[in-house]
């Protein structure tokens, strides 16, 4: 059927036919060629002729029209599950790793405590003790905040933001608060622990980006640094007194080395080969710097213990913990940064 003008559907619905209910024949004869001819109409339906067919066709293509707009906007608007592979934790390569570890530790304790001092004393024990905590609770606390930040959108905002600010404020905000926490009495001790959770927070807004990386990778490298930690602060603390406190300038020289090869990317034009040799530098290199530190700032806190024993300085464990949680810290990035490229290489 023809799309017609409305004035010709009303005079078409209004003029008086047969019945339109039922298929009908008409037969026109041309009287003056003395013919007659038979044309049989298409069907018409009733209840007010063309105009209500033309209803009830658009009212069937709007309904029609309708499903699929509505099909689509729900197709647009579903998002896909994610499609998540399950991976079986492996007890023998923990089991194997870990026993690396602690091998790893015996071999360093023999190497390097041939010479091994006695032990320790009451107020010693109880003054490493004490930065120990302090330091444990820092990096949980600092890992339980870098997490949450992670999952409540902030690490992307973080990122979408001037790199250049960020850099800048975090290392303002973490200098500050530590400098805070060094130079506060311990007399203080709501100051002081508050300035101490706030370096935490600047830490967890800084390390929360690493949460990009697979969960397997922070778990092994948590437990690798767990490792390294742990036995470098046995043999400081079970050392002939005072063995490693001359590492002092030489590690600072070191970790000056290692900072300048991590921003030379950044200021020089280099090319592959030396990018190359500025990230094992700042790697590795700072893999051992800080391991170095970690022998040294635990000498150092038992030096302190004998001054507090002393009455030569006050108690402090809050500050001790900070050197410890920055080695922590250090060593763990290194960790990551080194199975990340394991990984990608294996690929």
């Amino acid at each position: 059927m023809q799309r017609l003008p409305l004035a010709t559907l009303k005079t078409l619905a209004s003029s008086t036919t047969s019945s339109s209910l039922r298929p009908t024949s008409r037969i026109f004869t041309n009287h003056s060629l003395g013919t007659s001819t038979k044309s049989f109409s298409t069907f018409r339906p009733g209840n007010g002729g063309v105009l209500n067919a033309l209803r009830e066709q658009r009212a069937k293509w709007g309904a029609a029209t309708g499903i699929v707009t509505r099909a689509a906007r729900r197709g647009f608007q579903t998002d896909t599950q994610p499609i998540v592979q399950k991976t079986e934790f492996s007890w023998q390569r923990f089991a194997v790793t870990a026993a690396g570890v602690a091998g790893t530790a015996v071999v360093v304790n023999a190497i390097f405590n041939r010479e091994t001092r006695d032990a320790l004393s009451a107020g010693e024990r109880e003054y490493l003790n004490s930065s120990f905590k302090y330091t444990g609770a820092g990096v949980l606390l600092t890992a339980a905040a870098a997490r949450a930040m992670f999952r409540g959108g902030f690490t992307f905002r973080l990122m979408a933001a001037n790199p250049w600010v960020v850099l800048g404020v975090s290392l303002v905000g973490s200098i500050g608060t530590m400098m805070g926490v060094y130079y506060t009495p311990p007399e203080k001790t709501v100051q002081k622990h508050l300035l101490w959770l706030a370096f935490n927070g600047f830490q967890a807004a800084t390390l929360s980006p690493l949460f990009f990386f697979s969960p397997a990778i922070l778990s092994r490298a948590a437990l690798y640094t767990v490792g390294v930690i742990g036995s470098l602060s046995y043999i400081g603390a079970t050392a002939k007194s005072d063995k490693y406190l001359y590492l002092g300038g030489p590690l600072l020289a070191g970790v000056t080395v290692v900072a300048l090869s991590s921003l030379a990317p950044m200021v020089l034009p280099l090319g592959l080969r030396g990018l190359a040799i500025s990230e094992a530098i700042s790697l590795y290199g700072g893999l051992a710097v800080f391991g170095g530190f970690v022998l040294y700032d635990t000498q150092k806190i038992l030096h302190h213990a004998r001054l507090v024993e002393r009455g030569a300085m006050k108690s402090d464990p809050i500050k001790e913990s900070i050197a410890l949680e920055l080695d922590f810290i250090n060593i763990f990035i290194r960790l990551v940064q080194i199975l990340a490229m394991q990984g990608n290489r294996k690929k």
